[in-house]
Protein backbone atom coordinates (compact mmCIF):
# COMPACT_ATOMS: atom_id res chain seq x y z
CA UNK A 1 0.00 0.00 0.00
CA UNK A 2 1.54 3.41 -1.32
CA UNK A 3 1.72 6.06 1.58
CA UNK A 4 1.78 9.56 0.91
CA UNK A 5 3.39 12.55 2.64
CA UNK A 6 3.96 16.81 2.42
CA UNK A 7 6.46 18.83 2.77
CA UNK A 8 6.24 22.09 4.62
CA UNK A 9 5.90 23.85 0.64
CA UNK A 10 3.53 21.25 -0.51
CA UNK A 11 1.23 21.83 3.08
CA UNK A 12 1.24 25.77 2.29
CA UNK A 13 0.54 25.55 -0.75
CA UNK A 14 -2.65 23.53 0.03
CA UNK A 15 -3.93 25.36 2.79
CA UNK A 16 -3.16 28.90 0.63
CA UNK A 17 -5.39 26.71 -2.25
CA UNK A 18 -8.00 26.35 0.74
CA UNK A 19 -7.91 30.11 1.60
CA UNK A 20 -8.75 31.31 -1.68
CA UNK A 21 -11.37 28.70 -2.72
CA UNK A 22 -13.18 29.90 0.88
CA UNK A 23 -12.89 33.64 -0.05
CA UNK A 24 -14.47 33.19 -4.10
CA UNK A 25 -17.32 31.14 -2.19
CA UNK A 26 -18.37 33.85 -0.22
CA UNK A 27 -17.78 36.58 -2.75
CA UNK A 28 -20.43 34.37 -4.51
CA UNK A 29 -22.72 33.98 -2.13
CA UNK A 30 -22.58 37.68 -1.69
CA UNK A 31 -20.93 37.58 1.98
CA UNK A 32 -18.00 39.93 0.73
CA UNK A 33 -18.58 43.69 -0.35
CA UNK A 34 -17.27 47.16 0.47
CA UNK A 35 -20.52 47.81 2.87
CA UNK A 36 -20.99 44.40 3.76
CA UNK A 37 -19.05 42.79 7.60
CA UNK A 38 -16.36 41.23 5.28
CA UNK A 39 -14.98 43.25 2.55
CA UNK A 40 -11.68 42.60 0.60
CA UNK A 41 -8.40 44.45 0.65
CA UNK A 42 -6.28 42.59 -1.64
CA UNK A 43 -5.77 39.20 -1.13
CA UNK A 44 -7.16 40.01 2.84
CA UNK A 45 -10.33 39.44 4.66
CA UNK A 46 -11.43 42.73 6.41
CA UNK A 47 -13.49 41.21 9.14
CA UNK A 48 -15.68 44.54 10.20
CA UNK A 49 -17.13 45.88 13.09
CA UNK A 50 -18.64 49.07 14.81
CA UNK A 51 -17.59 47.56 18.32
CA UNK A 52 -14.92 49.84 19.88
CA UNK A 53 -15.75 53.16 18.40
CA UNK A 54 -16.64 54.70 21.79
CA UNK A 55 -13.20 53.63 22.96
CA UNK A 56 -11.33 55.34 19.98
CA UNK A 57 -13.36 58.47 21.10
CA UNK A 58 -12.81 58.28 24.60
CA UNK A 59 -8.81 57.63 23.69
CA UNK A 60 -8.98 60.72 21.18
CA UNK A 61 -10.67 63.30 23.87
CA UNK A 62 -7.34 65.56 24.48
CA UNK A 63 -7.37 66.55 21.04
CA UNK A 64 -4.01 68.97 21.68
CA UNK A 65 -2.33 66.42 22.78
CA UNK A 66 -2.51 64.33 19.78
CA UNK A 67 -2.67 67.32 17.28
CA UNK A 68 0.67 68.15 18.73
CA UNK A 69 1.81 64.86 18.60
CA UNK A 70 0.62 63.79 15.13
CA UNK A 71 2.43 67.09 13.87
CA UNK A 72 5.61 65.52 14.86
CA UNK A 73 4.56 62.12 13.25
CA UNK A 74 4.41 64.32 9.74
CA UNK A 75 7.79 65.25 10.51
CA UNK A 76 8.84 61.84 11.36
CA UNK A 77 7.50 60.49 8.40
CA UNK A 78 8.84 63.30 6.38
CA UNK A 79 12.53 62.02 7.70
CA UNK A 80 12.28 58.41 7.25
CA UNK A 81 10.49 59.21 3.56
CA UNK A 82 13.63 61.04 2.65
CA UNK A 83 15.86 58.14 4.55
CA UNK A 84 14.36 55.26 2.75
CA UNK A 85 14.60 56.74 -0.23
CA UNK A 86 18.25 57.36 -0.31
CA UNK A 87 18.35 53.82 1.05
CA UNK A 88 17.00 52.38 -2.59
CA UNK A 89 18.94 54.81 -3.84
CA UNK A 90 22.79 53.31 -2.38
CA UNK A 91 20.94 49.94 -2.90
CA UNK A 92 20.57 50.61 -6.55
CA UNK A 93 24.28 52.05 -7.21
CA UNK A 94 25.77 48.61 -4.83
CA UNK A 95 23.57 46.09 -7.10
CA UNK A 96 25.68 47.17 -10.23
CA UNK A 97 28.78 45.23 -8.11
CA UNK A 98 26.68 42.37 -6.59
CA UNK A 99 26.92 39.07 -7.98
CA UNK A 100 23.63 36.63 -8.44
CA UNK A 101 24.62 34.84 -5.08
CA UNK A 102 25.21 37.85 -3.06
CA UNK A 103 21.71 39.44 -4.67
CA UNK A 104 18.65 38.92 -1.95
CA UNK A 105 16.44 36.46 -2.30
CA UNK A 106 12.34 37.17 -3.44
CA UNK A 107 11.45 36.10 -0.13
CA UNK A 108 13.87 38.69 2.00
CA UNK A 109 11.72 40.90 -0.02
CA UNK A 110 8.71 40.11 1.89
CA UNK A 111 8.54 40.88 5.73
CA UNK A 112 5.95 38.45 6.63
CA UNK A 113 6.99 35.90 9.16
CA UNK A 114 7.90 31.92 8.19
CA UNK A 115 8.56 33.25 4.63
CA UNK A 116 11.45 35.73 5.31
CA UNK A 117 14.11 33.61 6.34
CA UNK A 118 15.48 36.11 8.58
CA UNK A 119 12.27 36.37 10.45
CA UNK A 120 11.06 33.70 13.10
CA UNK A 121 7.26 32.38 12.54
CA UNK A 122 6.44 32.71 15.85
CA UNK A 123 8.41 35.75 17.12
CA UNK A 124 7.54 37.44 13.86
CA UNK A 125 3.80 36.82 13.76
CA UNK A 126 3.54 37.79 17.53
CA UNK A 127 5.56 40.86 16.59
CA UNK A 128 3.22 41.88 13.20
CA UNK A 129 0.15 41.96 14.85
CA UNK A 130 1.36 44.05 18.13
CA UNK A 131 2.82 46.88 15.56
CA UNK A 132 0.07 46.72 13.04
CA UNK A 133 -2.85 46.84 15.82
CA UNK A 134 -1.25 49.88 17.10
CA UNK A 135 -0.74 51.30 14.38
CA UNK A 136 -3.82 51.09 12.94
CA UNK A 137 -5.17 52.45 16.60
CA UNK A 138 -2.98 55.29 16.40
CA UNK A 139 -4.80 56.10 12.73
CA UNK A 140 -8.31 55.98 14.67
CA UNK A 141 -7.07 58.35 17.58
CA UNK A 142 -6.07 60.62 15.35
CA UNK A 143 -8.36 60.41 12.83
CA UNK A 144 -11.31 61.31 16.02
CA UNK A 145 -9.10 64.51 17.03
CA UNK A 146 -9.13 65.63 14.02
CA UNK A 147 -12.80 65.07 13.81
CA UNK A 148 -12.63 62.48 11.26
CA UNK A 149 -15.25 59.68 11.66
CA UNK A 150 -13.81 56.07 12.09
CA UNK A 151 -16.21 54.22 9.99
CA UNK A 152 -15.21 51.06 11.59
CA UNK A 153 -12.50 48.78 12.65
CA UNK A 154 -11.63 45.12 12.64
CA UNK A 155 -8.94 42.83 11.99
CA UNK A 156 -7.23 41.74 8.58
CA UNK A 157 -7.50 38.05 7.75
CA UNK A 158 -5.06 36.00 5.21
CA UNK A 159 -4.93 32.59 6.06
CA UNK A 160 -4.06 33.56 8.99
CA UNK A 161 -4.96 36.91 11.29
CA UNK A 162 -2.17 39.37 10.03
CA UNK A 163 -3.43 42.37 12.02
CA UNK A 164 -5.99 45.10 12.10
CA UNK A 165 -7.49 47.82 11.11
CA UNK A 166 -9.50 51.28 11.32
CA UNK A 167 -11.69 52.48 8.55
CA UNK A 168 -12.24 56.58 8.86
CA UNK A 169 -14.93 57.59 6.65
CA UNK A 170 -13.49 58.55 3.46
CA UNK A 171 -15.55 61.10 2.25
CA UNK A 172 -14.57 63.02 5.24
CA UNK A 173 -10.49 62.19 4.90
CA UNK A 174 -11.00 63.46 0.79
CA UNK A 175 -12.53 67.18 2.38
CA UNK A 176 -9.93 67.13 5.58
CA UNK A 177 -7.66 70.64 4.91
CA UNK A 178 -4.51 68.93 3.82
CA UNK A 179 -2.88 69.47 7.20
CA UNK A 180 -5.50 67.15 9.28
CA UNK A 181 -5.46 64.12 6.71
CA UNK A 182 -1.58 64.54 7.40
CA UNK A 183 -1.77 64.08 10.95
CA UNK A 184 -4.14 61.18 10.43
CA UNK A 185 -1.85 59.45 7.85
CA UNK A 186 1.31 59.69 9.62
CA UNK A 187 -0.21 58.79 13.06
CA UNK A 188 0.69 55.08 12.20
CA UNK A 189 3.92 55.53 11.54
CA UNK A 190 4.45 57.54 14.73
CA UNK A 191 2.80 54.53 16.70
CA UNK A 192 5.60 51.89 15.44
CA UNK A 193 8.89 54.29 15.96
CA UNK A 194 6.76 55.11 19.52
CA UNK A 195 6.51 51.47 20.25
CA UNK A 196 9.83 50.41 18.86
CA UNK A 197 11.80 53.40 20.77
CA UNK A 198 9.83 52.49 23.77
CA UNK A 199 10.53 48.51 23.81
CA UNK A 200 14.56 49.50 22.47
CA UNK A 201 14.70 51.01 26.43
CA UNK A 202 12.93 48.32 28.30
CA UNK A 203 15.78 45.56 26.22
CA UNK A 204 18.14 47.79 27.15
CA UNK A 205 17.47 48.05 30.74
CA UNK A 206 16.61 44.32 31.08
CA UNK A 207 19.84 43.22 29.47
CA UNK A 208 21.97 45.82 31.39
CA UNK A 209 20.55 45.02 35.03
CA UNK A 210 20.50 41.03 33.92
CA UNK A 211 22.46 39.74 31.27
CA UNK A 212 26.63 38.95 31.90
CA UNK A 213 28.76 37.00 29.47
CA UNK A 214 30.42 34.12 31.00
CA UNK A 215 33.95 35.28 29.97
CA UNK A 216 35.30 38.16 28.00
CA UNK A 217 36.22 35.93 24.48
CA UNK A 218 35.27 35.31 21.07
CA UNK A 219 32.13 33.09 20.64
CA UNK A 220 32.00 29.39 18.90
CA UNK A 221 28.72 29.01 17.11
CA UNK A 222 30.13 25.80 15.39
CA UNK A 223 32.38 23.39 15.34
CA UNK A 224 33.89 21.75 11.93
CA UNK A 225 33.46 17.93 12.26
CA UNK A 226 37.16 16.50 13.03
CA UNK A 227 38.90 19.43 13.15
CA UNK A 228 41.47 20.64 15.87
CA UNK A 229 38.87 22.26 18.24
CA UNK A 230 36.59 18.84 18.12
CA UNK A 231 39.45 17.62 19.10
CA UNK A 232 40.19 19.65 22.04
CA UNK A 233 36.28 19.25 22.98
CA UNK A 234 35.12 22.88 22.35
CA UNK A 235 31.24 22.69 21.30
CA UNK A 236 29.00 25.35 20.16
CA UNK A 237 28.48 27.97 22.86
CA UNK A 238 31.72 28.05 24.04
CA UNK A 239 33.88 30.91 24.40
CA UNK A 240 37.50 31.42 23.41
CA UNK A 241 39.62 33.62 25.87
CA UNK A 242 43.50 32.81 24.71
CA UNK A 243 45.57 30.87 21.92
CA UNK A 244 49.27 30.84 21.60
CA UNK A 245 49.77 32.53 24.67
CA UNK A 246 47.58 35.71 23.27
CA UNK A 247 44.83 36.40 25.34
CA UNK A 248 41.72 36.61 22.89
CA UNK A 249 38.84 39.56 23.03
CA UNK A 250 37.93 39.89 19.30
CA UNK A 251 37.52 38.22 16.39
CA UNK A 252 40.74 40.30 15.04
CA UNK A 253 42.64 39.13 17.89
CA UNK A 254 41.77 35.40 17.34
CA UNK A 255 42.71 35.67 13.50
CA UNK A 256 46.13 37.53 14.71
CA UNK A 257 46.33 34.61 17.08
CA UNK A 258 45.99 31.64 14.19
CA UNK A 259 47.92 33.61 11.56
CA UNK A 260 51.26 33.49 14.15
CA UNK A 261 51.00 29.96 14.04
CA UNK A 262 51.86 27.36 11.53
CA UNK A 263 49.65 23.73 10.32
CA UNK A 264 51.21 21.08 13.06
CA UNK A 265 51.94 23.21 16.04
CA UNK A 266 50.70 22.70 19.14
CA UNK A 267 49.37 25.79 21.07
CA UNK A 268 47.72 26.34 24.56
CA UNK A 269 43.83 26.97 24.25
CA UNK A 270 42.18 28.51 26.90
CA UNK A 271 38.31 28.60 26.29
CA UNK A 272 35.26 29.03 28.78
CA UNK A 273 33.36 25.87 28.70
CA UNK A 274 29.24 26.17 28.74
CA UNK A 275 28.80 22.58 29.46
CA UNK A 276 30.94 22.58 32.26
CA UNK A 277 30.09 26.34 33.56
CA UNK A 278 34.29 26.57 33.91
CA UNK A 279 37.44 27.75 32.21
CA UNK A 280 39.19 24.61 30.82
CA UNK A 281 43.23 24.83 29.58
CA UNK A 282 44.24 22.78 27.44
CA UNK A 283 46.56 22.17 24.13
CA UNK A 284 45.11 21.64 20.59
CA UNK A 285 47.36 20.99 17.65
CA UNK A 286 46.43 23.06 14.44
CA UNK A 287 45.32 21.75 11.46
CA UNK A 288 46.60 22.62 7.53
CA UNK A 289 43.31 24.65 6.18
CA UNK A 290 44.10 22.76 2.80
CA UNK A 291 42.67 19.73 4.73
CA UNK A 292 38.92 21.05 5.18
CA UNK A 293 39.10 23.45 1.45
CA UNK A 294 41.39 21.10 -0.80
CA UNK A 295 43.06 23.86 -1.82
CA UNK A 296 47.03 23.93 -2.08
CA UNK A 297 47.16 27.80 -1.34
CA UNK A 298 45.91 27.19 2.59
CA UNK A 299 48.43 24.38 2.83
CA UNK A 300 50.43 27.08 5.28
CA UNK A 301 47.45 28.44 7.43
CA UNK A 302 46.79 27.32 10.43
CA UNK A 303 43.24 25.81 11.22
CA UNK A 304 41.69 25.58 14.28
CA UNK A 305 37.96 24.87 13.26
CA UNK A 306 35.56 26.70 14.44
CA UNK A 307 32.98 29.05 13.20
CA UNK A 308 32.67 32.67 15.52
CA UNK A 309 29.81 35.05 16.38
CA UNK A 310 29.55 38.13 14.01
CA UNK A 311 29.80 39.55 17.58
CA UNK A 312 31.63 38.22 20.31
CA UNK A 313 29.37 38.09 23.50
CA UNK A 314 30.57 41.66 25.20
CA UNK A 315 29.90 42.79 21.58
CA UNK A 316 26.19 41.82 21.78
CA UNK A 317 25.78 42.74 24.93
CA UNK A 318 26.47 45.93 24.97
CA UNK A 319 24.97 45.74 20.94
CA UNK A 320 21.69 45.21 23.19
CA UNK A 321 22.18 47.88 25.93
CA UNK A 322 23.25 50.61 23.74
CA UNK A 323 24.93 50.29 20.48
CA UNK A 324 26.84 53.92 20.61
CA UNK A 325 29.02 52.69 23.29
CA UNK A 326 29.92 49.75 21.90
CA UNK A 327 34.02 49.77 19.96
CA UNK A 328 32.51 50.23 16.33
CA UNK A 329 30.92 53.78 17.09
CA UNK A 330 27.51 55.15 16.82
CA UNK A 331 26.61 54.42 13.24
CA UNK A 332 27.90 50.81 13.30
CA UNK A 333 26.94 49.93 16.50
CA UNK A 334 22.75 50.74 15.87
CA UNK A 335 23.72 49.12 12.22
CA UNK A 336 24.61 46.02 13.79
CA UNK A 337 21.57 46.30 16.32
CA UNK A 338 19.69 46.30 13.35
CA UNK A 339 21.20 43.43 11.15
CA UNK A 340 21.14 40.66 14.44
CA UNK A 341 18.66 38.66 12.81
CA UNK A 342 20.63 38.75 9.36
CA UNK A 343 24.18 37.81 11.49
CA UNK A 344 21.96 34.73 13.23
CA UNK A 345 22.38 36.52 16.91
CA UNK A 346 18.80 37.10 16.95
CA UNK A 347 16.13 35.81 18.38
CA UNK A 348 19.05 34.81 21.07
CA UNK A 349 18.78 30.87 21.13
CA UNK A 350 20.72 27.99 21.48
CA UNK A 351 24.52 28.46 21.22
CA UNK A 352 23.96 32.04 22.08
CA UNK A 353 22.42 31.64 24.56
CA UNK A 354 24.95 29.76 26.32
CA UNK A 355 27.20 32.48 26.12
CA UNK A 356 25.42 34.42 28.71
CA UNK A 357 23.85 33.78 32.27
CA UNK A 358 20.82 35.58 34.26
CA UNK A 359 21.28 37.37 37.03
CA UNK A 360 19.04 39.85 39.40
CA UNK A 361 15.64 39.71 39.89
CA UNK A 362 14.93 37.88 36.46
CA UNK A 363 16.45 35.37 36.75
CA UNK A 364 13.67 33.64 38.71
CA UNK A 365 12.14 33.35 36.07
CA UNK A 366 14.52 31.26 34.53
CA UNK A 367 16.92 31.26 31.41
CA UNK A 368 14.16 29.85 29.10
CA UNK A 369 11.59 31.73 30.06
CA UNK A 370 13.76 35.06 30.51
CA UNK A 371 14.96 34.62 26.34
CA UNK A 372 12.10 34.04 25.40
CA UNK A 373 10.21 37.04 26.43
CA UNK A 374 13.33 39.35 25.99
CA UNK A 375 13.28 38.14 22.16
CA UNK A 376 9.74 39.26 21.65
CA UNK A 377 10.25 42.23 23.21
CA UNK A 378 13.31 42.59 20.32
CA UNK A 379 11.46 41.76 17.89
CA UNK A 380 8.06 43.63 18.90
CA UNK A 381 10.51 46.51 18.26
CA UNK A 382 12.59 45.34 15.11
CA UNK A 383 9.39 44.80 13.45
CA UNK A 384 7.46 47.65 14.26
CA UNK A 385 10.75 49.88 13.10
CA UNK A 386 10.65 48.03 9.96
CA UNK A 387 6.77 48.48 9.52
CA UNK A 388 7.00 52.37 10.23
CA UNK A 389 9.78 53.13 8.14
CA UNK A 390 7.91 50.80 5.25
CA UNK A 391 4.94 52.76 5.42
CA UNK A 392 6.59 56.18 5.06
CA UNK A 393 7.96 55.43 1.21
CA UNK A 394 6.22 57.37 -1.15
CA UNK A 395 4.45 54.30 -2.32
CA UNK A 396 0.36 54.14 -2.91
CA UNK A 397 -1.49 53.00 -1.20
CA UNK A 398 0.88 53.46 2.23
CA UNK A 399 0.56 56.05 5.03
CA UNK A 400 3.83 57.95 2.92
CA UNK A 401 2.30 57.59 -0.70
CA UNK A 402 -0.95 59.91 0.95
CA UNK A 403 1.90 61.91 2.55
CA UNK A 404 3.79 62.74 -0.66
CA UNK A 405 1.01 63.55 -2.55
CA UNK A 406 0.13 66.11 -0.16
CA UNK A 407 3.34 67.44 0.06
CA UNK A 408 3.83 67.76 -3.61
CA UNK A 409 0.91 69.38 -3.52
CA UNK A 410 1.21 71.80 -0.80
CA UNK A 411 4.71 72.60 -2.38
CA UNK A 412 2.91 73.34 -5.93
CA UNK A 413 0.27 75.31 -3.96
CA UNK A 414 3.57 78.05 -2.90
CA UNK A 415 5.83 77.66 -6.22
CA UNK A 416 2.79 78.03 -8.57
CA UNK A 417 0.38 80.97 -6.70
CA UNK A 418 -1.61 81.12 -9.88
CA UNK A 419 -2.52 77.37 -9.37
CA UNK A 420 -6.25 76.37 -8.33
CA UNK A 421 -6.17 74.57 -5.51
CA UNK A 422 -7.79 72.11 -7.47
CA UNK A 423 -4.79 71.58 -9.88
CA UNK A 424 -2.26 71.65 -6.70
CA UNK A 425 -4.22 68.39 -6.09
CA UNK A 426 -3.36 67.05 -9.48
CA UNK A 427 -0.21 67.92 -9.58
CA UNK A 428 0.30 65.98 -5.90
CA UNK A 429 -1.43 63.06 -7.36
CA UNK A 430 0.23 62.63 -10.37
CA UNK A 431 3.47 62.81 -8.33
CA UNK A 432 2.42 60.71 -6.00
CA UNK A 433 1.78 57.83 -8.79
CA UNK A 434 5.14 58.77 -10.36
CA UNK A 435 6.79 58.33 -6.97
CA UNK A 436 5.07 54.96 -6.65
CA UNK A 437 6.73 53.70 -10.01
CA UNK A 438 10.02 55.11 -8.87
CA UNK A 439 9.52 53.01 -5.83
CA UNK A 440 8.65 50.19 -7.14
CA UNK A 441 11.46 50.09 -9.89
CA UNK A 442 13.83 50.76 -6.95
CA UNK A 443 12.49 47.90 -4.87
CA UNK A 444 13.09 45.59 -7.85
CA UNK A 445 16.71 47.08 -9.06
CA UNK A 446 18.14 45.57 -6.24
CA UNK A 447 17.05 41.90 -7.54
CA UNK A 448 17.24 41.86 -11.01
CA UNK A 449 20.24 43.59 -11.82
CA UNK A 450 22.65 41.39 -10.21
CA UNK A 451 20.99 38.85 -11.74
CA UNK A 452 20.97 39.98 -15.64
Amino acid sequence: MTSFSFNGYEIALLVVLAYGLIVYGLYRAGWIGKDRTIALFGPALMIKTRRGRDFIDWVARPRRFWTAASTIGVILAAIAMVGMVILLLIDAVLAFHETAAQAPSVQEALGIPGINPIIPLGYGIVALIIAVVLHELFHGFVARSQKITVKSLGILWCVIPIGAFVEPEEAEMVAAPRIRRDRVAAAGVLANFILAGVLFLLVSAIVAGSVVPNANGVGVVQIFPNSPAQNASLSAGDIITELNGTTVTTNAQLSSALSHAHPGQTVPLQYYSSGLGTTVSTNVTLAPLSAFTNQSSDAKTAFLGVYISFLTPAELQGTLVWPPSTPYGAYQGTINWLVLPIAGLEPVGGSTQSFFHVTGPLAAFGPGSFWIGLNILYWIAWMSLLLGASNALPLIPLDGGLLARDFMAAFASRAKKAWTPERAERFGGTAAIISTFVVLILLAWQFVIPRL
